[in-house]
This record gives C-alpha cells, structure tokens and sequence, in this order.
C-alpha cells in the first residue's frame, strides 16, 4: 500500500545507509533524484504537485544529505537505485532526476530496458568540446580544464560554523533575488550540511567521494547513453542563462556556447529517436525552485503516455 504521508526511512546496500523519503500518493511509482551536492529536500515543493497521479519517492544519492558514504562511481549508485527500488516493491517505477539526477534516470533506463519512462531535468555536465558551438574545440578544452580544477579545489569544503552559516544565509539571499524561496532553498541546503570531528563544517559530499563523482561524471558521454535508452524518455533543457559569474566572464561565454549546442544536438538527437522527447523549461538550472509548478506538468504530461510498465 502506498504511504498516506510523507515518510522518512532508510536501508542499507553493500554498508552504504540510503536515506529514502516516501512522499505518499496513489499511481505509478515515481523516484526523484537530486543533483550533484544537493539533497532529496531539493523535491520537496515539486512531490506534493506529484502525488495525485503518482506514488513519489525521493532518495538521498550515497554520498549525500543523510546517506551513508562509499566509493563513487555510476555502477555503485545505479546498484542503489535499484536496491531502493527493490525494497519499497517498486521495481518498474519510472525515474525523474535534475542535475545529476537526470543523468542517472537515464543511464538506469539504459541498464534496465525495463524501466517505464525517464525523465532528465538539466542534467548535462560539461559536455564534450565539440558540443560548444562557435568555440574553438582547444579553447573549449583549455577551459573546461580549469573549471574541473576550480571544482576539484572546492570538493569537500569545509568552514568553521559561523563562515558556514554566513555562506548559508548569503546562497539564501540570492535564491530570494531569483524569486525562490529562501525558506525552501535554505531548508534544502541544510540537509547537505556536515559536521567534522573537528567541529568544522562541510556541505555533503566529502573531498573523496566529491572528487570520484566529478570524475564520473566527466568520462559519461552523455549522448552515446541516450542511443542506449530505448524506452520514453524525457530530456527537459533550462532555457534561460545561469546569473553570471562574477570575475568570471569566459565562463558564461563558455556555458553560452554549450547551450547553443545543447539545443542544437538534442533537437537532432529527438529527431533520430523518436522515443526521445526534448523540451524547453523557462527557468535557469535551478528550475525545481524557480518553476516548480511547470516542472511537475512536464513530468506530469510525459508519464501520463508512458507510466505503465513495459512488457
């Protein structure tokens, strides 16, 4: 029986604990995955718009919020999934993540043909340099080098309390000067917050499992999984720039070009699968804030053609 509430729980696979947040509703099963150092907290105002025509589940990604920590690779999460799904005796649910998350759902529905449907909310990563369109392909390189050494620097970051709760309280404000809400983009954050032995504090995930991540998710090429998909699925762009990088202004040129041939490849790409749909969100990457409402009706729209299991 689905649960009547919003219900939190957890499980263990291989020792790894797995943080699960069962958010109730009657229909096909429907799991949501977070994106790359945020938490199942980031569902939070997208499950309840949900739950009328899905049961909805939301998990923490190993690594993440209050999920056990082991080693970081797409295999070992793809084996989490499943496990989640196992336990809950949802096996055939369909998969809906942002960010990161999307790239999973895919790359699950690619391993298990069984999967009804998929959906990706934005999740791309860097892509490959061929991919920015009007850049030079060694310029693209060139840079995207230095944007991995700039993550890799900030895997794992930790601060004392009161820096961290000045960072905390400064991410807050600007979700607010982007109309999110800073209650519901604070509450989120804090879910991935850690704190050290030392006393010091860390948002989620920990330099190592960080780093291991990062570097999965830049050998994933991301359009050679979607010619392996071959059920539904759902890839949903982000139509609008992210706010600019202060002092770094080659890095909105550079995520400008992507964009440019993101909607160039992946229309090219719905046009050589058909059961491949792309579509447009009028939101930044933040779009489970800022757009909650059309994020579910996308989502919403897509499952009501392709929620059954597959034979």
């Amino acid at each position: 029986m689905p649960a009547s509430h919003s219900d939190e729980r957890s499980l263990t696979r291989d020792g790894v604990e797995l943080a699960v947040r069962d958010h109730g509703g009657d229909g096909p099963p429907l799991l949501l995955l977070h994106g790359a150092g945020r938490t199942l907290a980031d569902w939070a105002a997208v499950a309840p718009q949900l739950t009328a025509r899905h049961r909805v589940v939301a998990m923490d990604l190993r690594a993440h919020g209050r999920s056990g920590t082991g080693p970081w690779t797409f295999p070992e999460v793809l084996d989490d999934i499943a496990a989640v799904l196992d336990a809950l005796g949802i096996p055939h649910a369909v998969l809906a993540g942002h960010s990161l998350g999307g790239m999973l759902a895919a790359a699950y529905a690619a391993e298990h043909p069984e999967t009804p449907a998929a959906v990706n909310l934005d999740g791309h990563g860097y892509g490959q340099p061929h991919q920015y369109a009007g850049l030079d392909p060694e310029y693209v390189e060139r840079r995207l080098a230095e944007v991995r050494g700039f993550a890799a620097q900030a895997a794992g970051r930790s601060l004392p309390e009161a820096d961290m709760e000045a960072l905390l309280a400064q991410q807050a404000a600007t979700a607010e000067n982007l109309g999110i809400s800073a209650d519901l983009f604070d509450a989120a954050s804090r879910r991935a917050l850690a704190v050290r032995e030392d006393g010091m504090r860390c948002l989620r995930p920990e330099r190592e499992p960080a780093v291991q991540m990062l570097r999965a998710m830049d050998e994933l090429d991301l359009f050679a999984l979607y010619r392996r998909v071959t059920g539904p699925l759902l890839i949903c762009r982000a139509t609008r720039p992210n706010p600019p990088t202060p002092g770094l202004p080659w890095f909105d040129e550079l995520m400008a070009a992507y964009a440019r041939g993101l909607e160039r490849d992946l229309s090219r790409l719905a046009g050589e699968q058909p059961h491949i749909t792309v579509e447009g969100i009028d939101a930044t990457h933040a779009m489970l804030f800022e757009r909650l409402r059309e994020v579910a009706a996308h989502i919403l729209a897509f499952t009501a053609r392709h929620a059954r299991p597959r034979p």
